[in-house]
Parts: structure tokens; sequence; C-alpha cells
């Protein structure tokens, strides 16, 4: 029995280490926080049944798809994004077959780091002006003050200071909740500007159901949606050898990749059909489990059933939804920053030379389609952001010549050029 009430202390603590991030993607998204508790809970238990338990691995709210859900909703709707979200989770599924079939390696061929690494500094730095209008009391898109710009200075960087100090200066699991520090910090700054409004918690019962949302299939938001998936899957690859170095197992054999793929995959298509964002393993809690020495799946069992049950504390939900846009601002600087330095951390732990014109191009031109806003397609269906920079870094990977063959190109010029050479002083 005691061990029982150990396992689930263990699984509040690891909640609570992945808290910050889970609620925040809902937060900047105008998704329903407390669905995002339920669905993060429900996703975690659909992978430990995939996987039969073997990892202990918490699923919440997915940063890549953070974009593509703000432009998809004020494109299409919430009900159409969700649809589109669903597919998504389907790719994993495509992809888990794949894996199943081929073996673990063919990602590794489809999505080496030249084509993940600049796919993942793109999801990073295509979110920096969100981050910085909400940081200045603005809208995401800067297309309304909400908040006076001293008001909202005042409160986002101090969030922002926290966060960073509390990252870098933290020890032990203080320094794998600096979300949750950051927030605090400028809820209780916004507290004392009076900024914070509780109207709707007062009127909010203390229990609930969360207000889900049933998807719509609209096939203009689906094709958008698809390719999101591919910067997201690579990286729960990274997940899965991460946990499996601190546990000392070797989980792309047992229970196997294509195993984890098809929970992540059924996980966020599961969180659509309640209106939750898309779920992927977190690192906050693979850093925790390094700490604690938490290795029994049934933490992570815990921590989805304490998740399911916040969903239901009607008040809870609601006291989130007043943490004022300025306080987020703040955090998200640093944290869609941190996504693009992951990317670029890619790149350079793979040694991934910039001097091959090969690897320079594919860099160069998904990086600029990304941040630059580039779109191709028509009104009714078109492709930018995420999905357009994944597409091209596919295909670019796919169509141009590797090192080998540029040199034999080289070497086949320069002899043409001697004939040429040799012709003319003849």
């Amino acid at each position: 029995m005691l061990a029982g009430w150990r396992l689930a202390l263990a699984g509040a603590q690891m909640l609570f280490v992945a808290f910050g991030a889970l609620v925040l993607v809902p937060l900047i998204t105008g998704l329903n926080p407390s669905v995002a508790l339920f669905t993060a809970g429900l996703g975690t238990l659909i992978f430990q049944l995939c996987t039969k338990r073997s990892m202990p691995v918490f699923l919440g709210s997915s940063f890549a798809f953070i974009a593509p859900i703000i432009f998809a909703v004020e494109t299409w709707g919430q009900a159409a994004t969700m649809g589109a979200l669903f597919c998504a989770g389907l790719v994993y599924v495509l992809l888990s077959i794949l894996v199943a079939i081929r073996g673990p390696g063919f990602l590794h061929r489809l999505l080496p780091p030249v084509v993940t690494g600049p796919i993942i500094m793109v999801i990073g730095l295509g979110l920096a002006p969100v981050a910085v209008n909400m940081a200045l009391g603005k809208a995401g898109d800067g297309s309304v003050q909400l908040f006076p710009y001293a008001d909202a200075i005042l409160v986002s960087m101090p969030a922002l200071l926290t966060t960073l100090l509390v990252a870098t200066y933290a020890k032990g699991v203080f320094r794998l909740v600096p979300i949750i520090a950051g927030v605090v910090v400028g809820y209780v700054v916004s507290l004392f500007m009076g900024i914070v409004d509780f109207t709707n918690v007062q009127q909010a019962g203390w229990l609930s159901v969360p207000a889900f949302i049933m998807p719509e299939f609209h096939l203009a938001a689906i094709l958008f949606m698809l390719p999101v998936a591919i910067a997201p899957a690579i990286e729960h690859v990274g997940d899965v050898l991460a946990i499996g170095s601190i546990t000392g197992k070797d989980y792309v054999q047992k229970p196997g990749l294509h195993r984890t793929l098809l929970g992540d995959g059924l996980a966020t298509s599961a969180a659509s059909l309640f209106g939750g964002p898309p779920n992927t393993t977190y690192s906050e809690v693979t850093g925790a489990v390094m700490l604690t020495k938490a290795f029994n799946p049934v933490v992570m069992t815990w921590a989805a059933v304490f998740a399911i049950a916040l969903a239901f504390i009607g008040k809870f939900g609601t006291m989130l939804q007043t943490i004022p846009s300025p306080v987020m601002g703040g955090i998200m600087i640093l944290l869609f920053g941190s996504i693009a330095g992951v990317g670029m951390n890619i790149l350079i732990k793979s040694r991934v030379d910039l001097g091959v014109q090969r690897n320079l191009v594919i860099v160069a031109v998904t990086l600029v389609f990304g941040i630059g806003g580039m779109t191709l397609g028509s009104s009714g269906w078109h492709l930018q952001g995420v999905s357009l920079c994944g597409l091209v870094a596919i295909f670019l990977n796919l169509i141009l010549p590797h090192a080998d063959q540029t040199n034999d190109l080289h070497e086949e010029q320069e002899v043409v050029e001697d004939m040429v050479h040799h012709g003319e002083s003849k």
C-alpha cells in the first residue's frame, strides 16, 4: 500500500513538471486548457496501451503545432482544425506501419538532420512575432492592443526573467519547471497591477465537464495540416532514444519504434476528437525521470489519472484562462527561441556541412520559405509555414545529388573545361 502511495505522489510530481508546457499550448492557441489536460491524460493511457506500459513516458501538448493551429482556427474554425489534426495523427500511424515493415532506419533516411534541423528552426523562429506581440500587450497577430504597452512590459519581462533564471540556476526538480515559475511571478505582478479579471471564475462551477469540441473534416484544412506531423515524428524518435539512455533499455527494439509511433499518433488523433491539441512525448518529464529515478511506468499512469481529474474541476480550468497574455508572451520569447536552438543543435551535433552546396540549399530555402511566409496554392487551398517547409525540405533532399555525386559533376565539368581550353589553344 505504501508503494502505491509513493507511485501516486511520484505521478503527481510528473504532472507538475509537465503542467506549465501542457496548458501553455491551449492558452496560446485559444483552445480550452481543461480539454488539454483531459486529452493529455487520455493520450498517455493510449500510449501505455500501445507500448504495453513498458516506458515511463508522459504525453502533453505539442509546441510544433502551435502556428498551424492558430492559422487553421482563423481560416477554417476550431472544428475543422480538429478534423485536420485527427488526420495528422494518422500520419504517425502510417509511419509506424512503414517502420514496422522497413525498420527504424527508414525514418532517418527519409528525414536526415539536414531536413529536420531547419524545419524545427522554422517552428521556433516562425512564432517569434507572436511571442513579441503578446509580450507587448497585443494580440498574437499584432492587430489589437489588448493591454497598455507599459503594463504589458512590466508583466512580461519579469515572467521572462524568472523563466530564464530558473532554467539556468535552479537545481534538481526545480530546474524542470521554469515555465510554471515564470507564470507564477508574472501572474502575481498582474494581480498587483489589477489586470486580472476573475468574473468568469466566480461564475464557474467547481465540477463541470470540459468544453469538448467535435471535429469536422475539410479537405483544405487536412491537406494543410498533414505535413506538419513530419518534424514532431522525428523528434519523437529522439525522445524514445533519450528515455532509453536514462533507463538503460532499448525501446527502439522493445516495444519497438513502430509501437511508440503508433501510440503517439493514436493519442494525437484521440485528442482531436475532444477538441484538444496534439500530443507528444515530453522531454521535461524525461528529465524528471532521470532526476528521480522513477522508472516505473505506473507513475505515468497516475500522472494521467490526475490530469483527467483536474480537467473536471471547472474553477481550476477557468482560473488558467485568467492568465494575461503578456505573461505568456514573456515566457514564449525564451520558449520559441529555445525551439529554434534545438533545430540548430541538430545541425551542429550531426555535423551537417553547410559548405556542401546541397546542404546549404536545403537549409536556406527551408528557412526563408518558413520565416518569410512563402505561400503556394490558391485561395481555396494553399501551403505555408511548417507544412510547406516540411515538404520542400524532403523534396530537395530526395532530388539533389549527394556530396559524392556533386564531386563527380565538378570533375566532369573540369574535364569539359580542359577540353575547351585545349581546343582553343589549337
